[in-house]
């Protein structure tokens, strides 16, 4: 099924470069939009938590139960994108999800703060793991995993940019709402508009690709249908085949463990600044700014770093366990707060050094068929970790621990975790 007719006519970079560029940008800025609604109830928490008098407590569980919400729909939502339409489903999610983040500028209790978190979980919770399942509708995978990479960098980008406008919005006061509830009103309804425009511009398969000639969606649905082929002809293994696997559970304990110190330091990263600096909110947010600015540097360095090298194992540990040590040195007793945040700018860099490297493990030490099995598994023990850390961060901050406690609690997490994926035992490479 290799579409021998259309190969001659068709430039195969060149395809490569017109796919890329037609999925790609809309894509990437649809996950920026995406993590910028699941964690702008950072920014808006300087001001929402005194203005509706909701504890740290009440904030880690709210922040946390976003990803209890998020585990219900995430394998429903990737079968919709197999079996069903991308456009349509990634649609409704958009839609849905910018609803619900606009929504959350009204909520009055800590039980509405609750619901409206848990739902956008599961509002948004088939997107992530939709895309993975979309990319191999459109790239084979050595052009798949370079598009996953592109991707990562969404996520320092989306905070580092949402930072500064969300400063910008806590000041305004129109039509009787404060500025923490316009946040997630213009925040929020971007997606909206972005899931109309997906509805019109993003096309399911290259076979319904009317920006692609005929020669072209032959030569690459041919490339596709002989890559699942080949993967069918390696076998499969089941669930629980997988789960007797010693690297799947260091997979996924490490993630685990790691993620749980990860996913609180980015939600709890205002107020941590806030309360090391005793500076305003506008610089809070700015500092924030930086620190996610390092972010970006960071996945850009370990992707080029990682392919240059070859290395993916120690990128992945090193980067989790330099994350966890610099942030253990930023609460250094007697420091400045200049020093400090050089210090949070180091963990920046570690924070988002080691995902990439990470994702791409299963494949280097597990079999092809148990790595696909295996990656659904790794995926739901990295989204749990979101629940642990913001719950425990919460409960900790309420209990009267301070800034140093929280923050050395989450550095353990970090260096717990690249100790794990440091006795990773990968496959023997193939001579």
């Amino acid at each position: 099924m290799s579409a021998p007719h259309s190969s001659a006519a068709v430039d195969a970079r060149a395809l490569r470069r017109k796919v890329a560029w037609r999925i790609l940008p809309l894509v990437v800025v649809l996950y920026i939009v995406s993590y910028l609604d699941r964690a702008n109830v950072a920014f808006a928490k300087l001001r929402m938590a005194e203005a509706l008098g909701f504890s740290e407590n009440v904030f880690g569980f709210g922040i946390g139960v976003f990803f209890i919400g998020y585990l219900f729909l995430e394998i429903p939502g990737a079968l919709l994108v197999e079996r069903w339409s991308a456009r349509k489903w990634f649609a409704r999610i958009l839609v849905t999800w910018g609803f619900i983040s606009a929504a959350m500028a009204f909520v009055k209790t800590p039980a509405q703060f609750y619901w409206a978190r848990f739902f956008l979980g599961v509002a948004e919770a088939g997107f992530f793991p939709g895309i993975i399942v979309y990319f191999t509708h459109w790239f084979v995978q050595k052009d798949r995993s370079r598009a996953l990479s592109g991707l990562l960098v969404a996520v320092p980008l989306s905070l580092a940019l949402g930072a500064p406008v969300s400063s910008l919005l806590l000041d305004v006061k129109w039509f009787g709402l404060e500025g923490w509830q316009w946040l997630f009103v213009v925040e929020g309804l971007p997606a909206v508009i972005l899931g109309c425009l997906t509805l019109f511009y993003l096309t399911d398969r290259p076979r319904d690709a009317q920006w692609l000639t005929q020669d072209e969606r032959d030569h690459l649905e041919g490339l596709l249908a002989a890559e699942a082929l080949a993967k069918e002809a390696a076998g499969k293994i089941s669930v629980l085949q997988a789960l007797r696997l010693p690297a799947v559970w260091m997979l996924v304990i490490g993630v685990l463990v790691g993620n749980t110190g990860g996913y609180a330091l980015s939600f709890w990263l205002p107020t941590t600044i806030k309360h090391l600096s005793g500076g305003s909110d506008q610089m809070t947010l700015f500092y924030s700014g930086l620190f996610y600015s390092c972010g970006i540097v960071s996945v850009l360095v370990s992707g080029q770093s990682a392919d240059r090298t070859g290395d993916r194992k120690w990128h992945a540990a090193g980067g989790m366990i330099g994350t966890g040590v610099f942030l253990a040195c930023s609460v250094i007793p007697g420091q400045s707060f200049g020093a400090q945040m050089i210090w949070l700018c180091l963990t920046a860099f570690g924070a988002f050094f080691w995902i990439a490297p990470f994702w791409t493990l299963p494949s280097l030490t597990l079999t092809a068929s148990a790595a696909a099995v295996a990656t659904g598994l790794i995926n739901m023990g990295a989204n749990l970790a979101g629940y642990l850390g913001n719950h425990v961060t919460g409960w900790l901050r309420s209990e009267g621990y301070g800034e140093t406690t929280c923050l050395r609690f989450l550095a353990t997490c970090f260096i717990a975790g690249g100790c794990i994926i440091a006795f990773l035992r990968l496959k023997p490479k193939s001579s």
